[in-house]
């Protein structure tokens, strides 16, 4: 690596917030500044604030996550901000959606590397699992997509009274307001701010949350996901 592309020594919020599992969050850090970097999967000016921009940052979205639920991280690309949460969440079943193949070849190898056995890896669009994946309490994302087209993806794989829980910018409130249109359409009953990292990152994490209701995605993906989970008639 280049000085400039030096990944910082881990600073000591991230013993506090990974704990037993700090030695595993060390090596997925390496592993994006090395192979990460390498294969295009991050910039290599993010290198040196791997730390506090990524890891860290999507490691405090476990403060809004419930206990023992199963995750679908939504276009996880590196595996952020679903393996951040793996290490600090044992107790939750996570499934890492991306569709592009080298970007799931690299996530199955950090899976593999780090013994993450609650962690699977699927290589997909969500629009594609649906009625494929068994439809989960949470889905997560960060900065896949605006959140009117977010939420279309990933609220149609949520199961009823779930919650799709978005990393985003300072311009959460706005987007919130631009989609509740879209959002209502989808099955959406609650979208709030919600910043989570106090004592860890600064600024604050920023959290959009988007609660369904009994329809999630709403009474047409009610009908796509019941035909795809119909199972297929094999012609004689």
């Amino acid at each position: 690596m280049t000085e400039a592309e030096e990944l910082p020594h881990a600073p000591q919020e991230a013993r506090t917030v990974f704990g037993e599992f700090f030695p595993e969050a060390v090596r997925y850090a390496e592993l994006l500044a090395d192979a990460g970097v390498k294969r295009g999967l991050i910039g290599p000016r993010e290198v040196p604030r791997l730390w506090e921009r990524h890891l860290l940052n999507c490691a405090v979205l476990s403060e809004v996550v419930p206990e023992g639920v199963t995750v679908c991280d939504v276009g996880s690309g590196a595996g952020l901000p679903g393996i951040p949460l793996a290490l600090v969440r044992p107790d939750l079943k996570i499934t890492l959606l991306e569709p592009l193949l080298r970007r799931t070849n690299f996530l199955q190898e950090v899976v593999e590397l780090l013994g993450l056995d609650h962690v699977t890896v699927v290589r997909g669009r969500a629009e594609e699992v649906l009625g494929k994946l068994p439809p989960v309490h949470v889905v997560t994302a960060r900065a896949v997509a605006p959140l009117d087209r977010l939420a279309g993806w990933g609220v149609p794989l949520l199961r009823p009274y779930g919650e799709m829980l978005a990393l985003k910018g300072d311009t959460a409130e706005e987007e919130i307001q631009g989609a509740r249109a879209a959002l209502s359409k989808l099955g959406v009953v609650g979208a709030s701010v919600l910043h989570v990292g106090e004592g860890i990152v600064d600024p604050l994490s920023t959290v959009v949350r988007v609660e369904v209701g009994e329809s999630p995605g709403g009474v047409r993906f009610a009908a796509k996901r019941a035909k795809a989970a119909r199972p297929s008639r094999r012609r004689r």
